[in-house]
């Protein structure tokens, strides 16, 4: 799933060659992001494409040699020549008359042509790790690789060197992934085609007129930073440099927020925008305000994050909570009243991005969450700009990754309190995903670990929602620590938050009799969460209605599909089965169930095992937490029995449900105190 969506995207030709362009956005003024050399293609760009097009008009392109493009033979198609004429068709067909480009590395020289060629159509240019022939480069390992004609051995070296950068697995996969869709003859005559003349190229920087920025990484294994500086010399006094100490050849790529704000500062010294009408409150004179940032997987941290804030505004009846989150966790908040920040409408769907890379009940969270970057990245440069435009005393983020990641990779951004909560720490590999996993894992855990020590101070609280002994005895990886011992380092800990006291529920009589249940009625709750993940596992479950209903014949099964699965899309043909979409307080009818079948996720879980109820859980597939964290905390609760879906035929599950009923539960009790102990913990800073 990508995070922002073409507005169009389609095909034009010159000389017999197709090549795809797409529009995204519709702000101006445009921006041009021009392609680079065909070892990758115009998706290089999707960590700026989601930011630029939220404020302006975005064209991008696929040159010949990759993408959405012809692959051409000989070096004459790939010439910087064609190039420029392709720019300009392209804004022919989009109807565009003046951009400002962004380029980077192999594009260097084709951008210039375009710039000093024509500059009725060019505003400005921003180069970054630009390759110019001004200066040269002894051959190395991958110059050896490409003239040898190894091009995975090639491939690999090269995405390796140009992103160089500490824990660039997923770049690398990226690169590694784009360049499998070309050839190695197909770059060799783009990089043929590519070749100038120093003093011609030198000449051309000469005639670029409009304000020109370059970025640079002092490390960069591609281009080294004399590339970008003798680029600047060349167009003289239209053009700066911004070094970036440790960087490597691709700061769009490695650095986006960093990139993204650097592009965004030089577009508004060619476009000025008006400034906002600002309001601004004498110290004395302010209200606490926070800004709560709830994940939208699944819909238990907007309940406990709720009960947070409820607990919060009654030791300071003036604090004011926006909350900056997504669907489904919108729809429960909007129904208690509270105040949505606006820029919630900007945040890009997470669950529908785990939706879209689930197949059956198998859903590999980490490697979806690895495909989720452009996405993460997106929905930061949102909270980045209500940051902008407004002032809050504290965030409070719950499991929102991306804000974490991303203050720590910019601490200077960090310029409130700042509260992290999660109910597990480390990723954890599957078994079946091998040494590669493994690495994979240990490298995140790793980046994780080092952002901690190197800014403590990002952090102003960390809150681990449960107990020291929850966490898994395992380590983060090869070499690292273990996860409990480090977590009990860098945490506090505030018990299980259930967003409710059963003590204060109605007893089970009463709490039937309001939820229309009869006292005879053997009720059999079943929910999948707040995503669309859970389809698989409800249609299992409901083939399996009738087989329990004839070991059971009061058993009365209502199967919640969420606020993201339509119940229309279930089979409901069945006495004594019904179907709900979105239950508000499904707590209450938890509570007041007799057994009940869930997906794997803590929450639910928790929430059964905090009401004493007998319970089925399904952890999904590949899907680490539910496979490793959340079982083992329910272990230890004694909680729930463990069931295997692919192995769960409705016979199997039909006579679990009866056993479950006929068990006698001895769960360890639920703390009903936790998200008082979380307020405490936040209040200490307010």
């Amino acid at each position: 799933m990508w995070a922002a969506e073409p507005l169009i995207s389609s095909h034009l030709k010159r000389d017999g060659v197709r090549i795809g362009y797409q529009v995204f956005g519709t702000g101006e003024p445009t921006i041009l992001l021009m392609p680079t050399w065909c070892i990758v293609h115009s998706r290089i760009w999707k960590m700026q494409v989601p930011y630029l097009a939220r404020h302006h008009r975005v064209l991008t392109f696929d040159g010949p040699g990759n993408g959405q493009a012809d692959r051409p033979s000989g070096p004459d198609a790939y010439s910087a020549a064609k190039h420029v004429d392709l720019a300009l068709d392209v804004l022919g067909a989009t109807n565009t008359k003046r951009v400002i480009v962004v380029a980077s590395s192999g594009g260097t020289y084709r951008t210039v042509r375009l710039a000093a060629e024509h500059p009725d159509r060019v505003d400005g240019v921003v180069f970054v790790g630009p390759f110019t022939p001004l200066v040269s480069d002894p051959p190395d390992e991958r110059t050896e690789a490409f003239e040898s004609g190894d091009y995975e051995v090639f491939l690999e070296r090269f995405m390796t060197a140009a992103f160089s950068e500490p824990h660039s697995t997923k770049a690398i996969e990226d690169g590694i992934g784009w360049g499998h869709e070309t050839s190695l003859a197909t770059i060799a005559d783009a990089r043929l085609g590519n070749q100038v003349d120093a003093d011609i190229f030198r000449d051309l920087c000469a005639r670029i007129n409009c304000p020109v920025l370059v970025v640079h990484g002092t490390e960069d294994r591609i281009t080294p930073p004399h590339h970008g500086l003798a680029l600047a010399e060349a167009i003289g006094v239209n053009a700066s440099v911004v070094l970036i100490d440790g960087g490597g050849h691709r700061q769009d790529v490695r650095d986006p927020v960093t990139f993204s704000r650097l592009l965004r500062d030089f577009i508004h010294t060619i476009y000025p925008i008006d400034p906002p009408m600002r309001r601004w409150a004498r110290a004395t004179h302010r209200s606490r305000r926070a800004l709560y940032l709830s994940s939208p997987i699944g819909l238990g941290h907007a309940r406990r994050d709720l009960t947070i804030v409820r607990e919060l505004r009654s030791r300071h009846p003036d604090l004011k909570v926006d909350w900056l989150t997504q669907d489904p966790v919108t729809r429960m908040l909007d129904l208690e009243g509270e105040n949505l920040h606006p820029a919630s409408r900007h945040l890009v769907s997470e669950s529908a991005h785990l939706e879209s890379e689930s197949a059956g009940h198998d859903l590999h969270c980490f490697q979806a969450w690895r495909r989720m970057d452009e996405i993460l990245t997106a929905n930061f440069m949102v909270l980045h700009d209500v940051l902008q435009d407004d002032h809050y005393d504290l965030i409070i983020a719950d499991e929102s990754w991306e804000t974490d990641h991303y203050l720590h990779e910019n601490p200077e951004l960090k310029r409130m309190l700042f509260v992290w909560l999660t109910d597990f720490v480390g990723w954890l590999p599957m078994p079946d995903g091998g040494k590669r996993e493994c690495a994979l894992t240990s490298d995140y855990n790793a980046e994780m670990i080092e952002h901690i020590a190197r800014y403590p101070r990002v952090r102003d609280r960390s809150i681990f929602v449960g107990n020291v002994e929850d966490i898994v005895p395992d380590t983060f990886g090869n070499g690292l620590p273990t996860i409990r011992e480090w977590t009990k380092s860098h945490f506090e800990f505030s018990g299980y938050i259930t967003g409710f006291d059963p003590a204060q529920l109605p007893d089970r009589e009463a709490l039937r009799h309001e939820l229309g249940f009869s006292a005879d009625e053997i009720i059999c709750m079943v929910s999948v969460g707040g995503s669309g993940v859970g389809a698989p596992l409800l249609r299992k479950i409901i083939e399996a209605f009738p087989i329990a209903q004839r070991k059971l014949p009061q058993l009365h099964m209502i199967a919640v599909t969420g606020p993201r699965i339509d119940p229309a899309s279930l089979d409901t043909g069945r006495d004594g089965l019904e179907v709900r979409g979105f239950v508000p307080n499904l707590y209450r009818h938890l509570a007041a169930c007799d057994v009940a079948i869930v997906q794997g996720g803590l929450t639910t879980a928790m929430e059964l095992v905090a009401n004493q109820k007998p319970f089925l859980y399904f952890p999904l597939a590949h899907h680490f937490e539910q496979t490793f964290h959340v079982p083992y905390r329910l272990d230890r609760y004694r909680a729930g029995r463990r069931m295997d879906y692919a192995a769960g035929d409705p016979d199997v599950i039909a006579a679990a449900i009866a056993d479950e009923l006929d068990r006698k539960l001895d769960y360890l009790s639920v703390e009903s105190d936790g998200a008082q102990r979380a307020a405490a913990i936040i209040d200490d800073l307010l």
